[in-house]
């Protein structure tokens, strides 16, 4: 083998790994700071806030919802449904969110709606939602230490029972009414 290809294939090696070594920081800094929220252009944001004005008289002019019925889509709500999500264990003990039919997300992200200070909690960890017929459905999102539902670890959305512990590192949240 000549120097020159020697040389090459040397060069070559070290630009892989410093490619590598980048990547690696980059994954880091994300994992700890989460993602960066940009504004989008002047223009844009105008039609946007022109949207968000439409939606809002949109929503003025909707009647109420009626009694036993959710806000925000979904199915009705039943008798018997968790009205809360509460954090029982970990650095968040006693928190409580009141669950409205919206998603909620867990994590480390400073925008998610419990905002996990767990080392073994992934930015992104696990999201709840409510399904069309009730009942509230608990997804792992990727994560690398996973989400567990009653000591089973999730691979698939998966419905939560009233107060099953789903733990996400050393946070331990339940379902009550």
């Amino acid at each position: 083998m000549s120097e020159l290809t020697l040389t090459v294939m040397r060069l070559g090696f070290l630009a892989v790994l410093w490619l590598f070594v980048i990547v690696a920081v980059q994954v880091i800094r994300s994992d700890l700071f989460g993602t960066r929220v940009t504004q989008r252009g002047s223009r844009r944001g105008n039609d946007a806030n022109r949207q968000q004005q439409t939606g809002r008289q949109a929503a003025a002019a909707a009647p109420p919802p009626q009694r036993g019925q959710q806000q925000g889509g979904g199915g009705r709500q039943r008798r018997g449904a968790p009205t809360k999500l509460v954090v029982s264990e970990g650095t968040l003990t006693g928190t409580t969110v009141a669950l409205q039919g919206q998603t909620v997300t867990l994590g480390r992200a400073h925008d998610s709606t419990i905002v996990l200070d767990d080392d073994y909690a992934s930015s992104r960890h696990a999201r709840i939602y409510p399904d069309r017929d009730g009942n509230w459905i608990v997804e792992d999102l990727g994560s690398t230490n996973g989400t567990y539902l009653d000591r089973t670890r999730l691979t698939t959305p998966t419905p939560i029972p009233l107060g099953a512990p789903i733990r996400i590192g050393k946070t331990v949240i339940e379902l009550r009414k």
